[in-house]
């Protein structure tokens, strides 16, 4: 059985690869850094999260498995219903939802007692969405109208609903869908009115925040972040995180091979998801982070060298959208351990410890997959990649 799974492994075997080698710094990275969460929630019991970890990746890697051999074709046909059920879902997130740090980000499920993210169901619903737009439906494109009512409404609702509880986790997927509609040769004045729009509902929501809600809301919460990544000496209780990341950047020096050596975990709050990557730093060094970083950059290469040869606009388009959201995001993450960036509370993709978001990426990753899968069980008869390439363009310009 395990063999003829292995033979229907189809896609792009590099990022299969990556997928492997990220899913095992995940386990060992995790298993160290969880040391003092098992003593202080499961008296000591380590074994515990690596356990339950490595249950999340394996069955994300079967979420992956499976996705990958559906034809990515269905997900155009699901992407409108996907996108009507997020407002609804974002909306009973804000006022039912699971609070966790004055923010209400999570939706539990009855029975099972998971939670997971909206603004993950809602992320992967816009890309698809966005995609099928600009792929099936070129008249939205040209015309003003019709580009605010089907392309600048969604994407600015979507992104403006996640941006209450979630101001990061927004301007991400409010990024990617602008790669997207570049790529999609969208004219650059109704990209520049999309960004227009998404910047006056941002001030409009930091405005409600800060005058009409008890202590400012979130907007206080975002304020600070800023305020001590420009001044760290201001507030020492908020730059405590960052101090630590410091301590175990420093202690991992050029080049380390030590797994489960971290001792700045002790110390480091959320050190096995927001600044993991500072406990990879520790235990492996800056050349051991550096690979990281160009596993990630390495897996945005294979998508591009993905879009030059696919044969469908929508499968290109959609492929971008997840491969650039999970980048940027873990590009942002890296910035924030190194104190490049603000602290933003985002996870590494594919490496942080999660529960349901691991999941989720398994599906995006999985999607990609079966692009990268159409595109090696094309017929023989398949025009060549210029004349494909020169179909999308026409495709994309109607």
């Amino acid at each position: 059985m395990i063999g003829r799974i292995v033979n229907n492994i189809k896609g792009d075997k590099y990022i299969w690869y990556i997928i492997a080698m990220l899913s095992a710094v995940s386990l060992l990275l995790v298993y160290s850094s969880t040391r003092s969460l098992a003593y202080r929630d499961a008296h000591g019991n380590t074994e515990y999260y690596l356990l339950r970890h490595g249950f999340m990746l394996g069955f994300g890697l079967f979420i992956t498995y499976i996705v990958h051999q559906i034809d990515h074709s269905y997900f155009s046909r699901i992407a409108q219903m996907m996108l009507l059920l997020s407002v609804p879902l974002l909306l009973y997130t804000k006022f039912f939802g699971v609070r966790i740090n004055d923010a209400s980000r999570w939706v539990r499920i009855p029975v099972v007692g998971l939670t997971f993210q909206s603004s993950d169901f809602a992320k992967l619903a816009l890309i698809m969405y966005t995609s099928r737009m600009l792929s099936k439906k070129q008249g939205v494109i040209k015309d003003i109208k019709e580009v605010v009512i089907h392309i600048m409404m969604p994407i600015v609702l979507i992104c403006g609903l996640i941006m209450i509880d979630n101001f990061s986790s927004a301007g991400i997927l409010f990024a990617t869908c602008i790669v997207v509609l570049f790529i999609g040769r969208v004219s650059s004045k109704f990209i520049f009115a999309i960004i227009g729009g998404g910047a006056l509902v941002a001030g409009l929501i930091v405005a409600f925040s800060w005058f009409f809600i008890k202590d400012h809301g979130r907007a206080d919460v975002w304020l600070g972040r800023v305020t001590s990544w420009q001044h760290p000496d201001i507030n020492s209780d908020e730059f405590y995180q960052q101090k630590q990341a410091y301590i175990a950047i420093a202690k991992g020096g050029l080049f380390r091979l030590a797994p489960g050596s971290s001792t700045q975990c002790n110390f480091l709050p959320d050190a096995f998801s927001d600044f993991i990557y500072a406990t990879l730093i520790e235990e492996y060094g800056l050349l051991g982070g550096a690979f990281i970083l160009f596993l990630y950059l390495f897996f945005m290469w294979r998508i591009i060298v993905l879009v030059k040869n696919s044969p469908r606009a929508f499968g290109a388009l959609m492929a971008v959208g997840l491969g650039v959201s999970m980048v940027l995001q873990a590009v942002i993450h890296m910035g924030v351990n190194v104190h490049l960036l603000p602290n933003t509370g985002i996870t590494l993709p594919l490496i942080s410890w999660g529960g349901t978001s691991i999941w989720f990426n398994a599906f995006a990753l999985g999607i990609i997959l079966s692009v990268s899968r159409h595109i090696e069980e094309r017929p023989a008869t398949t025009p060549s990649p210029k004349k494909e390439k020169k179909k999308i363009v026409e495709e994309i310009h109607g």
